[in-house]
């Protein structure tokens, strides 16, 4: 290896992956010495942004593991369904792992994630960003303070968003369960991996509802085109293309994201030409997708504490949103602000938890360096204790996941498997 701090090998040059790899290279702790990457376009600005050699640059992360280890870790981001082989290949080569959410498309590829890691002695940490927030830690302090008495509910709100859900979740990668995975995984694993993490418990059964409502063929307005560009109605629909992606022009933010993931023209007429011809154009009443746009998940602790989680398209692209109901107190945040009500008082405390770091839009950019930051730290001292949670952990956030969509697709309420390694009531600490 060569000196002068952590090295780390980059699988999957997209927004995510390019992501944690500038953070990387912009705090000087740690540095990126290969990248694999199958579009030829990114793979190229990538190794040029990173100063990489031809012989660390792979059009693939197979012809990165042929190569050998030659980082002490590696940033798995490649596309969902392509998470759980890179993870398993590249931890039994040595490499410590960095893996985007999901794990995995099924939970048994994510067991077999979790086991290669264990059986290789590497450490395995997924892309859980909620947790390393301000917000998160405000939060956990305020709840092992004994400020709210103990936990006995809690009401938790992802607003994905309009814009959002026709983006990603319609028109866009996400789209299609049999190509990615459900939306409770692709988009909420997030969510329900952070009500585990500030209940510090796993929940023992769930239930959900749920469905595709709105973005249906039999929804579509009368007179409406298959595309946008060609549609009479364009002009006054909710989810209308070009007004979406127009918009976005000179916006260097987002360029970056979502126009980025349309064209890489960012002027007028290259997003109007990507509109004619690509997915991002299609009416939201004529595409292929499949994945909810609602959904509803009941949780019961082991502890007998219950939470409700909700995912809904139909809403602004904001922060998530949260009340926790204690036996003293109880606290309600959006993101950016706590109300931290005392039972015994009365009185009610505003607290700004932001770090001044909370983006009010959605994005959770501060929590992305905060991650990279401390899968760098754990590679420099070689030890897991910079990340928030491990391989076992995530898993067990997973496995309610797929318990959840289980009790949805058959109507009943699903036992979540116990794990000998989740955390026990009143463990979780700041």
């Amino acid at each position: 290896m060569e000196s002068g701090g952590p090295t780390v090998a980059v699988a999957g040059a997209g927004l995510r992956g390019s992501t944690y790899a500038r953070r990387v290279r912009a705090t000087g702790r740690g540095r990126i010495v290969a990248v694999a990457e199958p579009d030829p376009v990114r793979r190229e600005r990538f190794a040029w942004e990173h100063d990489l050699p031809p012989e660390r640059v792979f059009s693939d992360w197979r012809a990165l593991a042929l190569a050998g280890r030659l980082a002490d870790g590696v940033i798995i981001a490649t596309q969902d369904a392509d998470h759980a082989e890179p993870a398993v290949r590249l931890a039994g080569l040595g490499y410590h792992v960095l893996l985007e959410k999901p794990m995995a498309t099924r939970e048994a590829d994510a067991e077999r994630v979790v086991a290669a890691a264990e059986r290789a002695g590497t450490m395995l940490a997924v892309c859980h960003v909620l947790r390393y927030t301000p917000y998160t830690r405000a939060i956990r302090e305020i709840i092992a303070a004994g400020r709210i008495g103990t936990p006995v509910s809690v009401q938790h709100l992802e607003p994905v968003g309009w814009w959002h859900q026709a983006h990603s979740y319609v028109r866009g990668n996400w789209r299609r369960e049999d190509e990615s995975g459900p939306m409770l995984m692709t988009k909420s694993v997030h969510d329900i991996d952070w009500i585990i993490h500030v209940m510090g418990e796993v929940p023992a059964r769930v239930g959900s509802f749920g469905r595709l409502s709105h973005f249906r063929p039999e929804n579509r307005p009368d007179g409406a085109a298959a595309r946008c560009l060609d549609c009479a109605v364009e002009p006054g629909c909710a989810y209308s293309a070009p007004r979406l992606y127009l918009s976005c022009v000179g916006d260097p933010e987002r360029e970056a994201w979502p126009l980025s993931a349309v064209t890489r023209d960012f002027t007028e007429d290259g997003v109007l030409d990507a509109l004619r011809t690509g997915p991002y154009g299609r009416c939201v009443y004529a595409c292929d997708n499949d994945v909810v746009d609602h959904q509803v998940v009941n949780m019961e602790f082991p502890s007998g504490a219950t939470a409700t989680f909700t995912m809904t398209a139909f809403s602004p692209y904001a922060q998530r949103q949260t009340r926790i109901f204690g036996t003293a107190g109880c606290v309600e945040g959006d993101g950016a602000r706590l109300t931290v009500r005392d039972f015994v008082t009365g009185e009610a405390e505003t607290i700004d938890a932001t770090g001044g770091e909370t983006s009010p839009d959605g994005r959770h950019d501060a929590a992305d360096d905060a991650l990279a930051d401390a899968f760098v730290a754990a590679l420099a001292a070689g030890d897991p204790a910079p990340l928030s949670s491990d391989g076992r952990q995530s898993l067990a956030s997973h496995r309610v996941v797929w318990a959840a969509e289980r009790a949805r697709l058959t109507g009943t309420v699903v036992s979540v498997d116990p794990s000998p390694t989740s955390p026990a009531k009143g463990t979780a600490s700041p």
